[in-house]
């Protein structure tokens, strides 16, 4: 079964520090569907620690809902909450995503290498690999002419028989960088840290 997200953008109000603002003080912007409707592990391991497979050092792994979550958020969590099949709440404010090191690689990891076979031409099998090259690989494919251990491999693509195979190595830029979707989500959370400091802009996220 597949993974989703689903989330929102909170934005807290300018004047929610003074004594006579007795309003909440996170309030819903916008639904996380149009900007990103997407469900690229990669990315939510990156970001999230969720289906983690690369072995990333999450953003912003587990936090749960914000105390403070506004009610929109909070109503819509608990309408499908009791169905248990949504996990990984957390949040992420907009001033821990514009600091992300685009460069950094997953600590777990040593790059992607994907395998696409003609008979099956709409599925692309992914391995994140580590300091060897899976057995079942070499034993149907032999050992990869990019080098023999992924620690020291090029990056590269070859053909076996009728197979492609390719290995890279992949960077959160690459994850959650132009192309991935989630520059769109970062465009308009930057915009509204115009308005309401990096500080008062949020991504409420959880998973099903």
């Amino acid at each position: 079964m597949s993974t989703d997200i689903y989330g929102c953008i909170e934005t807290r109000h300018p004047c929610a520090d003074h004594d006579w603002y007795d309003d909440a003080p996170w309030l819903y912007a916008m639904d996380l569907s149009p900007l990103y409707s997407g469900n690229d592990y990669t990315a939510f391991g990156c970001l999230f620690g969720v289906r983690n497979y690369a072995g990333w050092e999450p953003v912003a792994a587990g936090r749960g809902l914000p105390g403070d979550v506004s009610a929109q958020v909070r109503g819509d969590y608990e309408r499908w909450a009791p169905l248990d099949t949504l996990h990984g709440a957390t949040w992420v404010a907009w001033q821990e995503l514009e600091a992300i090191d685009m460069s950094a690689v997953p600590r777990g990891s040593r790059g992607l290498l994907r395998v696409q076979e003609p008979e099956t031409s709409a599925a692309v099998w992914e391995y994140w690999v580590t300091d060897t090259w899976p057995i079942e690989i070499i034993n149907r494919f032999g050992e990869p002419p990019v080098g023999s251990s992924p620690a020291t491999a090029r990056h590269g693509t070859w053909t076996s028989g009728s197979a492609t195979l390719g290995f890279h190595r992949v960077t959160r830029g690459q994850a959650i960088g132009p192309g991935s979707g989630w520059e769109h989500v970062f465009a308009v959370m930057e915009a509204l840290a115009g308005r309401f400091g990096p500080r008062g802009v949020r991504l409420v996220a959880y998973f099903d």
